[in-house]
């Protein structure tokens, strides 16, 4: 039995479900967003909760139980509040500036990375140093975090690179003499 899948999603207030055939829309402040339902998985809409069971008793349907609840809230955190990933770089001469729809990085390479924003995400960069992406579908936020971070990994000796805000960089030490 699954924990996370057995607890209902709370719909709060300001925000709207609906469940057509096979797809679940969330409206809320920040926008809509619509995921595709599997038929292992029943989801109900009923007294501003949205429940997920599974819809056999196979061991398909029961691993895709909790999974599919964590992305039915998902939809709704995303559309009430939104996600938020915080890149941090580290390095003498490394810097990022947010313009327009582009993502402009200098990262030590002979030519400045240039990187295409996409569709429904937000970038800021309130100082040279940290890279803020937000958006309203937590998998595109962490996606182009991942890519951002991808062009600059942090190296284990001096630290140096792309790191999630909070991530611990495990570090070498150097050579005894």
């Amino acid at each position: 039995m699954s924990r996370i899948g057995k607890k209902p999603v709370a719909i709060p207030s300001g925000v709207e479900a609906k469940i057509e055939g096979d797809t679940l829309t969330v409206k809320g402040p920040k926008g809509t967003l619509s995921m595709g339902l599997t038929d292992l998985i029943e989801y109900k809409l009923e007294d501003g909760e949205i429940s997920v069971k599974p819809a056999n008793d196979t061991r398909a349907a029961r691993n895709h139980w909790g999974m599919q609840r964590t992305l039915v809230s998902n939809l709704v955190e995303g559309v009430t509040d939104g996600f938020t990933k915080i890149l941090d770089i580290k390095g003498v001469g490394y810097r990022a500036n947010a313009q327009g729809k582009n993502l402009k990085l200098q990262l030590g390479y002979s030519h400045d990375v240039d990187l295409a924003v996409p569709e429904g995400l937000e970038v800021k960069t309130p100082d040279q140093t940290t890279i803020e992406i937000s958006g309203i579908d937590k998998q595109a936020v962490g996606q182009f975090a991942a890519e951002v971070r991808r062009w600059r990994k942090p190296e284990p000796y001096k630290g140096k690179g792309i790191a999630y805000r909070g991530e611990y960089i495990f570090r070498k030490e150097g050579k005894k003499k």
